[in-house]
């Protein structure tokens, strides 16, 4: 089972998470490992060999000024309405 800040981590899509600077980010690493969890980089891993499909938030790429480039590879970018056409076709979906 994924634990909360790891996962939290791993759809933020980003080694800094957006509107939390770089020491807050390397708080969370240092938790993450002291606690003994998956890495963000092992719960990406997971993600892709699960094939679980993430969309990002495009009014979030917008507000933090990021674009798809600064994405994980594979990953969909979409608003509400892109997210709801999935959650309903799916058996597990998961909103951050």
């Amino acid at each position: 089972m994924l634990r909360d800040a790891p996962l939290r981590a791993l759809l933020s899509m980003r080694y800094v998470l957006p509107g939390v600077n770089a020491m807050s980010t390397t708080m969370m690493k240092n938790l993450i490992k002291k606690k003994g969890v998956a890495s963000i980089d092992e719960l990406r891993e997971a993600a892709v060999e699960s094939e679980v499909e993430l969309i990002a938030c495009q009014m979030t790429l917008d507000l933090f000024e990021l674009d798809k480039e600064d994405m994980i590879e594979n990953i969909e970018i979409g608003g509400a309405a892109t997210y709801m056409e999935r959650a309903l076709e799916s058996d597990i979906n998961l909103f951050i």
